[in-house]
């Protein structure tokens, strides 16, 4: 059973300075709402008897498995396609305004490139094959943590999380 887990609400109070600028913003630790949240997904998963956490490389996921880890005692596994939805699928910096403006495109034509056009923001299907992808390494495990965020948990089980836009924890079965 994979136990999917979006990670606890971000800092971002330092938000475009210092380090915190461009990629450097995937550093940011969690706010203590945040830091709440994972307590509170640390305290339901050790009902789950978690064998493995894998996790996002960003800051927030591996912030929010070290919690659930210290709670369930299962060790943790980063795993480098579970980052957060891109912008430019060649990985390259954009702005904040043009990420955002691909985002907004993004969410408008629900991860699906229109009709004979091909977008430079990443669709909801590679989303989902590199949740697959990660997924299949694990499948002899009982039970896992996947640790990471609401964009890649909402291509790959297709469950809309309630918490949207605005950073917190989801449990989906």
């Amino acid at each position: 059973m994979f136990y999917l887990v979006r990670h606890g609400k971000t800092d971002y109070s330092e938000k475009d300075t210092g380090i915190y600028q461009g990629f450097g913003v995937n550093l940011a630790p969690l706010s203590e709402k945040g830091v709440e949240q994972a307590e509170k997904a640390a305290s339901k998963l050790k009902k789950k008897k978690i064998d493995l956490i894998i996790s996002s490389p960003y800051t927030r996921a591996l912030q929010t498995a070290a919690i659930i880890s210290r709670k369930t005692g299962a060790r943790i596994i980063v795993e480098t396609d579970l980052h957060e939805w891109v912008a430019d699928t060649e990985y390259r910096y954009v702005d904040n305004e043009t990420a955002e403006k691909r985002y907004e495109s993004y969410v408008k034509h629900d991860g699906v490139y229109p009709e004979g056009k091909t977008k430079k923001w990443e669709s909801k299907d590679s989303l989902k094959k590199r949740m697959d992808a990660v997924l299949s390494k694990y499948s002899e495990y009982e039970n896992v943590a996947v640790v990471c965020h609401g964009t890649i948990i909402e291509a790959a089980s297709g469950v809309r999380l309630k918490t949207g836009g605005a950073a917190g924890y989801s449990l989906t079965e």
